[in-house]
């Protein structure tokens, strides 16, 4: 009888959604509620075919160098920058993550993130906490009004233009930054092309939806944060290495900057003692673009698709594009 493939799955994910693996594949999830430390992923992988694995897991050419059997590194996520994808190549593994399907929970965020930073809703709600609300006066706690405000979206994918639908029915005027255009997106959404430079120094809002590339990190960089128009407001749910966080620093101290609406950090998790969470005109969420019960169970399940249908020898339904 021929042996069922192992699988490794390094965190727990919601009910139900590892059935595509379940009768004929050998699951193992890792059962802590921080990742495997690097010598039990080193371990599991020495004996597995494949593996789901999370945005905290750093697959890197060391740890696929000792899986002699290991065929699928399946990322429950959009983006994989924690896999070495050449390195998969190289062996002969293949790499899937699960685009799509959380879209519309990061969109809703990054609105979210957008209107509390437009109309200073921290602010506000730290003074009525702390008693310094004494009276109803017209000059506090003065925000920004969507309507007829300037949104500037630098990545026009799936999420970008999910946030563009979104901020078009709040009467929002839309810039879009992208390689390429998108005459459809322009069409359908009502959004206009401008190159990067032109869109930071137009928008009064800048919100980032690119993956974290070599070409992307830093993107928006001491130079760029300086082009953004003066009390503009910076949101990133995309990844926090496309911006200089030292330079976003200095931005929103000098009041350069109005506003910031972060999920994502250049280290995750960000220490608290980290310079921007000291600063009392930045919101900071800890990565929770697609924290719905819906998203992270349909996430778990394109996962677990995608590594079953390698396992069967056959084609994922989301290869990552480099494997594509």
């Amino acid at each position: 009888m021929r042996e069922r493939p192992r699988v490794f799955v390094t965190r727990q994910v919601p009910e139900g959604a590892l059935a595509p693996l379940e009768g004929w594949a050998e699951v193992e999830v890792w059962p802590e509620f921080l990742p495997p430390p690097r010598a039990e992923l080193a371990r599991r992988l020495a004996v597995a075919d494949g593996v789901i694995t999370m945005i905290t897991d750093r697959i890197d050419d060391g740890l696929l160098a000792g899986a002699p059997r290991l065929r699928v590194v399946s990322n429950c996520a959009v983006g994989y920058d924690n896999v070495d994808v050449q390195a998969a190549q190289r062996r002969g593994i293949l790499v899937t993550h699960t685009p799509g399907v959380l879209t519309e929970a990061t969109a809703d965020l990054a609105m979210a993130l957008i209107l509390a930073c437009a109309r200073c809703l921290p602010q506000a709600e730290a003074d009525l906490r702390a008693g310094r609300w004494t009276t109803w006066h017209p000059l506090q706690w003065l925000g920004l009004e969507l309507d007829g405000a300037t949104l500037g979206i630098v990545g026009l994918g799936r999420i970008g233009r999910a946030v563009a639908r979104r901020a078009r029915a709040f009467g929002m005027q839309v810039l879009y930054s992208s390689r390429r255009r998108h005459p459809d997106a322009e069409e359908e959404l009502g959004v206009a092309y401008a190159d990067l430079d032109s869109l930071l120094a137009r928008s009064d809002i800048v919100t980032l939806h690119v993956p974290l590339t070599p070409e992307t990190r830093h993107l928006l960089d001491g130079r760029r944060l300086a082009r953004m128009k003066p009390g503009a407001i910076l949101i990133n749910t995309a990844r926090g290495g496309v911006v200089d966080e030292q330079a976003l620093v200095e931005a929103l101290r000098q009041g350069h900057l109005a506003m910031a609406g972060l999920d994502v950090y250049g280290q995750e998790p960000v220490p608290p003692h980290h310079p921007l969470l000291q600063l009392p005109n930045v919101i900071a969420l800890p990565h929770i673009g697609s924290a719905t019960r819906r998203t992270r169970w349909r996430m778990a399940r394109l996962a677990a698709e995608n590594c079953a249908a390698v396992l069967r020898g056959l084609r994922p339904p989301h290869p990552v594009p480099e494997m594509a």
